[in-house]
Parts: C-alpha cells; structure tokens; sequence
C-alpha cells in the first residue's frame, strides 16, 4: 500500500508543478516581451499659403494605429517671403527663399532617413485663385517647386492645390486629433477611441479663404458640402464649406475697392477701419488686380497709379462697410443659409479657431474662451487707437498686419455672428487657438495624417525573455511531464481499482 500512495503524491506534485511552469514561462514571456520600436518615420509639409509659405516636420512610431499614424510636430520653419503665388511673374525666384528652411529641416531628420521621408506641398487659396486668373503661370510656379525638390535628398511627393473643402477638413481633423477626440492612451498605454468622446468644429481664417467645418446635428442632412472621413478605422460625415475672397488679405482688398468706388476722388480716400493717423499709397493693382475684387474695378484702372488711403478709426463706420462684403439676402429668410446663399447645417457643439482668428484676438489681447461682448468691447477700444497709440500696445508690432487688426476683427465679428450664426450664448463655445502641446493647429497635419493613411506600417521587432526555441522546448518538455504524470496517475487508478475488485471477490469466497 506504501509503495503505491508515494508514486501517487510523487506524481500529482509533478503534474501541478508542470501546469504551474508551463503558465507562469507563457506569462512572462507574453508580459516580459520587449518591443523595440523599427525607428521613426518622418514627414514634411509645405503649407502653400497665400501671404506666406511654412515648413512642418512631422514624426511617428513606424508601428501605426489602425491604418493612422500617431503624428507629432517636431519643427516649424517660415519660408522668407511672400507666398509663392506671388512668384508669378518670376518662378525661378521662388526656390532660393526654401534653403534656409530645408537646410534646417535636414539637420532635423536623421541623414539615413533623408532618402525614405517624404515631402508633400499644398498649395490653398493664394494658388486656387492664381489658377483661375492665370493657368498657365500657376503651372510654372508649381513646375518650379518641382524642379527645386528633385534636388533635395528626400522623397518628394509632388505640389498640388488642394481644394478649399479639403483645405476645411485637414483643418478639422488637425484639431480633433490635437485634441485627443480620436485616440487617447488607456491604463494599459494603448491607444483606444475615447468613449462618447464629442468631436470639434474647426475655424480657419486664412489670407484668401476662411473654412468651417463641423460634424452636423443631422449628419445625413441634404448638404452637399458632406465629406466622409475615416480616421482609425470609423467614419465621420463633416460638413465642410471654404468661403473664397474672404481671408483677411483678400477681404480686405475687397474693403479698399469699395471704399474707392464709393469715394468721390480717386487719390485721396478715407479708411475708417485704418488707425487713426495712419497713411498708405497703395497701386490699383495690390487691391484692383485681384480676382476677388474684379466686380468693384474701376471703369479707368490703371495698375500702377497710387490710391492714398487716410485712417480714420472709426469703428461704427468700419463695421458699416464690412457689412456690404457679405450677401445676407441672397437666400431670403431661410434660416439654414445665412450668407451668400450657401446652405449650411444649424452650427453644434464646441469650435476651435485657429491661424487669423487667433491672431487676431491675440492683437485685441483675448485668447481662449470670452464672451460676446467682451469681443466686442475690445474690438471697439482697438478700432479707436491711433497709430501711434498702436505701436505700443500690440505685442508684435508690424506695420502691414497691426494696420489691418481693426478691418479683421470686423470681419471675424460678422463672419461669425452673421454668417456662421454663433450668438451671445454659443459664442463662448468658440476656443481661440495656436497651437496644443508643441503642434500648430493647421490643416497640414491633418492633412500628413490622411498621407500616412498610405504610408505601410513597419512590423514590431519583439525581444522576448527567452529565445524562441528554449521557450518552445521548455513548453513541450514541460507538457511531455504533466502527460506522462496524468498517465501514471491514472495508471495507479486502475490498479487500485482492480486490487480493491479481487480482494472483494475473495472475501466473498472464503468458506465459514
């Protein structure tokens, strides 16, 4: 009986300390495992603008998320100058200005990388009107860029236009992703969807064009300004509109030609948006030979002859011409077409504002969140400074952008309260934004995160504790041992249960 109960424990302690090994060598390996990353990747972005060029250099793990990189900011860079539709007549000027911001970007990039990074340029409104106005000229500045990238080290993807609705939903998705309303890291540091997590509205105000962009109410709605997004594997419907000729540069061309019209000399001209005291002899061409304002061109333009305009910081005034740039009658009463008869969906939820908004709330000294009022009791304070008071109340004091704050602040006040309908209760809903963590909220992130929709993932290199092959030797040995013991046991069983049968059967038998 001895020798059978001790190969018995014997055995059942083999095949628990078996199970035990065989679970904790697979935890550890599973948990212990070491993920090294295949590296960074990188990407560049040319934001294309109409009154400046800027450099982006993005980042991600080579390891992707769905399909979407996780993208960061890591250099920003302002090309010199005017922006390139300004190179129309002179394309070949337009590549020297781009070296001091790619020799900078190629200290940024590892030099074994250059080859594999790619460079995207976008060109918006500047361009989009410059095509329209000149084709032929849009081409050769395009075909410049062309020839200065070849020359580069990196990967260059091409320049091209992007459409003002595409320009509207980067922009969008920049801001949603900044603001971690598409992935964010759970207790486990794995990128998840937030749950019920509401998505942002995007404002952008640009030189030429300004875009809205927000996920509607009724998202299925009859608008045809509907786009389909897909981001980390769900899809969002965003409406989007881009509205031309109403960026601060371009509106505000469209300001002076009106004011020229409207004056009764063509050399002298009040502007009562300009700062009291201020003065500019401005050619017909800057503000007549737009196409923006081909409507408001005098009957006898001549592009060079000089227009001086006089400021009169007059904000009751100012606000009184801003006016007449926007069509509010177009549609009638209708309610869900405020201006220019574009239909557009009852405004929801939260907005970021970013690029010329958030400039200019940062020249009337506001960021953030504020009221309606506030805005306006700073923008009429603003509008009544001289020129010389300006000089020393603006943070960053330069002549062609703080003599213009007064116009844009007008131009925001009626774009968004008139055209957009935000109202005294909703307008606190609008956030005045640069930039989150270290990322300007523009849409060429937006638009590298839709890029690096294409951009194949690298697999993870995995360091694991054990070797691969001592790991599966130790498994199968291990298992080998919890058999055999199973087998033994179960040997034992049946012995014993036989042993028991025929001392029974004995028992039975043995004569009184």
């Amino acid at each position: 009986r001895m020798l059978t109960t001790t190969p018995s424990v014997v055995a059942q302690v083999f095949l628990l300390l078996s199970i035990v090994l065989v679970i904790a060598i697979a935890v550890i390996q599973i948990n212990q495992q070491q993920i090294l990353s295949p590296g960074l990747k990188y990407g560049i972005v040319l934001d294309a603008g109409s009154s400046r060029t800027t450099v982006y250099v993005y980042e991600w793990p080579a390891e992707k998320e769905n399909d979407t990189g996780v993208v960061s900011q890591t250099f920003k860079c302002n090309v010199k100058g005017p922006g390139i539709s300004s190179y129309e007549s002179n394309p070949g000027a337009l590549a020297r200005p781009f070296d001091d911001c790619l020799n900078k970007v190629k200290e940024r990039i590892p030099v074994h990388l250059h080859k594999n990074t790619s460079v995207y340029l976008g060109a918006t409104a500047g361009m989009r009107l410059l095509r329209l106005q000149n084709e032929t000229a849009a081409n050769e500045v395009l075909a410049s860029i062309q020839n200065y990238f070849r020359a580069q080290p990196f990967e260059f993807r091409g320049a091209q236009i992007i459409t003002g609705p595409e320009e509207g939903v980067y922009g969008w998705i920049t801001a949603n992703y900044l603001m971690g309303n598409f992935l964010e890291r759970n207790l486990w540091r794995t990128w998840v969807r937030p749950y019920r997590k509401e998505t942002m509205g995007a404002l952008d105000l640009g030189g030429a064009s300004t875009q809205i962009s927000f996920i509607p109410e009724d998202s299925q709605g009859n608008f045809n300004s509907t786009l389909q997004v897909k981001l980390y594997g769900y899809e969002y419907n965003v409406y989007t509109h881009s509205f031309q000729c109403y960026g601060r540069d371009e509106a505000e061309k469209r300001l002076l030609a009106l004011l020229l019209q409207k004056s009764n000399t063509s050399s002298n001209v009040d502007n009562p948006c300009y700062p009291q005291n201020y003065n500019a002899a401005l050619t017909m061409k800057y503000f007549s030979g737009s196409l923006c304002t081909q409507s408001l061109r005098p009957a006898n333009y001549y592009p060079n002859q000089l227009v001086n305009f006089h400021g009169t910081g007059d904000p009751g005034l100012c606000q009184e011409m801003v006016s007449l740039l926007f069509n509010f009658t177009a549609c009638g009463d209708r309610e869900d077409c405020p201006f220019n008869g574009i239909h557009q969906p009852k405004v929801k939820g939260n907005f970021v504002a970013f690029s010329g908004f958030y400039y200019t709330m940062n020249a009337l000294n506001l960021s953030g969140h504020f009221s309606l009022a506030d805005f306006n009791s700073s923008m009429w304070f603003f509008c009544l400074q001289s020129w010389a008071q300006l000089q020393f109340t603006l943070p960053k004091f330069e002549e062609i952008y703080a003599r213009s704050y007064c116009f844009s602040a007008n131009l925001i006040y009626y774009l968004l309260v008139h055209g957009y309908n935000f109202d005294a209760e909703t307008w606190p809903q609008i956030r005045f934004q640069k930039e989150v963590g270290n990322s300007s909220i523009a849409w060429s992130l937006g638009y590298m995160l839709s890029l690096t929709n294409m951009i194949p993932a690298e697999g993870k290199l995995i360091q694991l504790p054990l070797k691969p092959s001592l790991f599966a030797g130790l498994v199968i040995f291990l298992t080998a041992t919890a058999l055999l013991c199973l087998l033994f046991l179960v040997y034992l069983c049946i012995v014993s249960h036989n042993r028991k049968n025929i001392s029974r059967v004995e028992h039975v038998f043995i004569p009184e």
